[in-house]
């Protein structure tokens, strides 16, 4: 089993009820291409080192993921980097 964590940063304009969708629809994404979401984080509004897409602020979250091969977290990679509501993310493998 291979390990991840998972951090992203969601846009600070969208309001509570549509960040918990953004939050939802990728942890299916995880979920449905067979991961695991062994821990979940949420760590609130917070301001951003430097601007990103004129954002000084967004909402990070924290996923810890394991699964059997790297089909999820390459899903997710994906999606995030064409999602408008995802200003930024790591992704991190741990051993």
């Amino acid at each position: 089993m291979k390990n991840y964590e998972i951090m992203f940063i969601v846009r600070p304009t969208l309001g509570e009820e549509e960040i918990k969708e953004v939050v939802k629809n990728f942890e299916n994404i995880l979920v449905t291409n067979g991961g695991k979401i062994t821990n979940f984080k949420e760590y609130g509004k917070r301001d951003l080192a430097y601007e990103i897409n004129n954002f000084k602020s967004g909402y990070y979250f924290l996923f810890n993921v394991e699964t059997k091969n790297s089909k999820a977290v390459d899903e997710f990679n994906r999606l995030s980097l064409i999602s408008k509501e995802i200003i930024r993310h790591l992704i991190t493998n741990i051993e």
